[in-house]
């Protein structure tokens, strides 16, 4: 069946809990892309899927640890696959703790600092560069992004922290304490950069008529990387 021409396709996966699906699917769209709902339950992505998403919300397994059972989840090992193969994937809030509690990044989310759930527009720095989704931005520029989260103070021991330090692999930082994350880490990525998890929502800040717009430039990287990769036709 023909794509509409030009739309890469990204997978937005859905977990049992999963509340921000809907929004990172239309936010996809706004930015050229063709978005597709996966559940967590199938083994494979769609054909041809150039990027996945994994959204906010409350994974199933919550109780246990943010993520823990999650990373479980069938559609994970396409997604370890897809991003061993340099595709880019995003993890938002709880798609950040997934990817952490999967490996895919390292550390893990704890509850904030201050034990309350924690909701408001949130400013990050950019920090590197490096990456398809921060790569129209320029080092210190500063993006409103919603958060929400009540476990997403971003916690490694001190050499993992130094070493993605000189990594330049602390990808977003916040410019005040938000959640108690150390070194104010709001969003890291892998070695190779394809791969990142932040706690603020990009999703929920694409539109001037509702808010700040600092998410703009991270899902368009995405979708753009996604673009190099999907093929136009499926």
């Amino acid at each position: 069946m023909n794509r509409r021409a030009g739309r890469p396709l990204v997978a937005v996966v859905v977990f049992p809990g999963s509340n921000d699906d809907g929004d990172a699917a239309l936010a996809l769209e706004r930015f050229g892309a063709e978005a597709r709902l996966v559940w967590h339950g199938d083994a494979e992505l769609p054909p041809a899927t150039g990027g996945v998403v994994l959204p906010g919300g409350f994974s199933y397994g919550d109780y246990l640890r943010c993520g823990a059972i999650a990373r479980l989840a069938p559609a994970m090992d396409a997604v370890r696959a897809l991003a061993d193969d340099g595709a880019p994937v995003l993890g938002i809030c709880n798609g950040f703790q997934i990817l952490c509690e999967s490996g895919l990044l390292p550390g893990v989310l704890r509850p904030n600092r201050q034990l309350e759930f924690v909701c408001d527009d949130t400013a990050v720095r950019v920090e590197s560069t490096a990456t398809p989704f921060t790569a129209a931005c320029a080092p210190g520029d500063e993006l409103v992004i919603p958060v929400k989260h009540g476990e997403g103070s971003w916690y490694a021991d001190k050499e993992t922290v130094r070493e993605l330090e000189a990594a330049g692999r602390v990808v977003l930082r916040y410019t005040a304490d938000v959640n108690g994350s150390v070194g104010a880490v709001a969003g890291i990525a892998n070695d190779e950069g394809n791969v990142l998890g932040l706690m603020p929502h990009p999703e929920h800040a694409v539109d001037p008529l509702l808010g700040p717009t600092g998410g703009v430039p991270i899902l368009r990287g995405l979708v753009d990387a996604a673009r190099e990769r999907s093929p136009l036709f499926v």
